[in-house]
């Protein structure tokens, strides 16, 4: 029996390249098991994925601020890659692939040790500090931006795109706007953004010549009435909401910018600002704005006023960005990683 495990957890940004990539898994292997941890999103979403097990394990996660929890790490990580060893000498895969995240760290010494061939995937512009750590254990590093390619175990592949992007449609929404007009989705990621969300809530009559449809994430909802304004904290048909959008405002997570630049919709990116991360999200905006892909607006300059002239400015150059989307020969990402995960696990 062939079997792939893959691993990866967090955000939905660590998982949901995976799940774009299980349809065609599942056609080359006959068992497919997500290893993720026990407090992250993937238990959730992998669960309702039909033929996909799943198992848990203890995880741990650097704190980035001076802590004493951090000085536990070791102790945690030796002990989690003990219990990941136990399992994958159970599970025996041919392969596994990672997409990198905590949670995928002990998965990927724990195979190195065990002499499994791992395969793991990097979206962002740099690496982040997992796949840093993957990176020496792995046989294959593979790359949404080519620029990230730095040695010979990168290979550029692009970002894993799921198959319902590109089914979406409009009529599926909900929202019943009163006037026929340009319409703006907003959204910040899996988990929502606060300062998106409360500059937006100030907006609104502001972008009056825009229909908008707000995704504010779990728990962020706020009663507004308003005939431009539709809000929902989540919604599962997300590709019908992309399908109704001429523009996009968006968080600038590489999961979903390279959705977005799928679906050649104009985007304005809003990336987390250094203070609430690595900064892996300020070098995903500034590579695509240096594309011509999107406009980028720095969380420290959004207010009111900034996103009306930014949104107005995306618009009235909509077709330029466009234009220059359309440009690129797309990389055919989701097959070209399959293809390697096939070689590597001497399925093909």
């Amino acid at each position: 029996m062939s079997t792939i495990v893959l691993t990866g957890g967090g955000t939905a940004g660590h998982i949901m390249p995976n799940v774009a990539l299980i349809p065609e898994l599942k056609k080359h292997f006959d068992k497919i098991v997500y290893i993720g941890s026990k407090n992250g999103m993937e238990k959730d979403i992998i669960s309702k994925i039909p033929g996909i097990e799943f198992k848990e394990i203890e995880t741990v996660k650097l704190i980035r601020k001076f802590t004493l929890k951090n000085l536990l790490i070791p102790f945690k990580l030796i002990s989690s890659v003990r219990a990941c060893k136990k399992l994958l000498k159970k599970l025996k895969p041919d392969v596994i692939f990672s997409k990198g995240g905590y949670v995928a760290v002990p998965v990927c010494i724990a195979g190195k040790s065990l002499g499994i061939k791992i395969i793991s995937h990097e979206s962002d512009y740099s690496f982040g500090l997992a796949n840093k750590l993957i990176m020496k254990r792995c046989n294959l590093m593979l790359t949404s931006f080519r620029e990230t390619c730095k040695n010979d175990k990168c290979i550029y592949t692009g970002s894993p795109i799921r198959e319902e992007i590109f089914k979406g449609n409009k009529n599926n929404c909900e929202c019943n706007f009163k006037k026929k007009q340009p319409c703006v989705l907003i959204f910040g990621g899996s988990l929502g953004a606060k300062k998106i969300n409360e500059v937006v809530f100030k907006s609104i009559d502001k972008l009056k010549d825009f229909n908008i449809v707000h995704i504010v994430g779990k728990n962020n909802s706020k009663e507004i009435d308003k005939p431009n304004y539709f809000q929902r904290e989540f919604v599962d048909n997300i590709w019908d909401y992309f399908n109704l959008a001429d523009l996009v405002v968006s968080r600038a997570g590489a999961n979903s910018i390279f959705e977005i630049l799928a679906l050649k919709k104009p985007m304005l990116l809003i990336p987390l600002s250094k203070a609430q991360s690595r900064g892996d999200q300020i070098e995903n905006a500034t590579a695509f704005k240096r594309y011509g892909f999107a406009s980028l607006l720095y969380e420290e300059e959004l207010n009111p006023v900034t996103l009306k002239r930014t949104i107005n400015n995306l618009y009235q150059n909509k077709d330029r960005y466009i234009s220059r989307m359309n440009e690129i020969s797309s990389v055919p990402s989701n097959k070209l990683i399959l293809q390697k995960i096939l070689e590597l696990g001497n399925k093909k």
